[in-house]
């Protein structure tokens, strides 16, 4: 695959669930990986070594809920070539969206019913635990204990993760926490959690841009709020200005910011990947409109 230029990775789900990517106008499409099983949800770019990394939510499901420890995590070159599981089968719950953040070298991601935050090296090594929101098999059927969605500010040092709550419950948080845990730290007992925002309708994936000190996410719960595609700065410690860049949406889920091209994409369960300017908020093209839900996105800068 020609990596000379810009593309946007995605996730097409299906029968045979696939890994594709397009430019960012929508030409040259290009499917990568195909067959995919275990219901994959989020996937991540590493431009150093030209990987990709994907999460799986596992195959034991009950409607749209997860309890088996069966979530795992592959790479993958960005052809396709070279897939390898790094976080195998037995590690995990539900693997929801996968950061790579390169201040350290480490790949992100949370476990929706597992109720976690985690990360790790980019060779499955030191599996960490950064929050635990819950233990018990009863704590994992509340949804408000469900992390879904995490960016890193690596340079901040700081962890943002969405807790979304029951479907369209309006009961989900955006909240973050020191990246650095102290020695001896229990993650299901952190006091240095805030809670940047509450009452959500349903907000499902997040984008860090460290250049303006912005955080993007998605929403998939019922409008006004919901189905949108938001922004909102991080000032001392406050998310302020909050703004919907974009509505519509049909059960909007995936995110990624080109802050040098100032756009953003955005995939939705009703197959279609768009791009949003950020000079013309409220506007989108769209860009690939597939037969199966679309489901986590990552942008690659040539």
């Amino acid at each position: 695959m020609n990596t000379t230029s810009d593309r946007v990775f995605f996730l097409s789900l299906g029968r045979q669930s696939r890994i594709m990517s397009v430019t960012p106008d929508g030409a040259d499409p290009q499917t990568l990986i195909e067959g995919l099983d275990s219901f994959p949800d989020g996937i991540t770019v590493d431009p150093s070594e030209g990987h990709l990394f994907y999460t799986f939510m596992g195959v034991d499901r009950v409607g749209e809920d997860y309890f088996s420890t069966d979530g795992y995590i592959e790479r993958a070159n960005y052809d396709g070539s070279g897939r390898k599981v790094i976080v195998p089968v037995g590690k995990f719950v539900t693997g929801k969206q996968i950061q790579f953040e390169a201040s350290d070298r480490r790949i992100y991601w949370c476990d929706r019913e597992g109720m976690r935050v985690m990360s790790c090296a980019t060779d499955g090594s030191d599996l960490t635990v950064h929050v635990q929101t819950g233990a018990t098999k009863e704590d994992s059927h509340d949804r408000r204990r469900h992390c879904v969605g995490g960016a890193v500010d690596g340079t901040g040092g700081f962890l943002y993760w969405t807790q979304k709550g029951k479907p369209k419950g309006n009961e989900a948080r955006i909240l973050r926490a020191p990246l650095r845990m102290a020695p001896g730290t229990d993650p299901a007992r952190r006091t240095d959690i805030e809670i940047l925002a509450d009452r959500l309708p349903e907000p499902i994936d997040l984008e860090w841009d460290g250049g303006t000190g912005t955080l993007y996410w998605t929403d998939r719960g019922d409008p006004p709020g919901g189905n949108t595609l938001n922004r909102a700065a991080i000032r001392d410690g406050k998310l302020v200005d909050s703004e919907i860049l974009l509505s519509g949406l049909k059960e909007a889920i995936g995110v990624a910011h080109d802050g040098k091209a100032r756009r953003v994409f955005v995939s939705d369960l009703g197959g279609t990947l768009r791009v949003v300017s950020l000079d013309r908020p409220g506007e989108a093209k769209v860009i690939f409109q597939g037969r199966g839900p679309l489901t986590g996105i990552a942008y690659l800068s040539a």
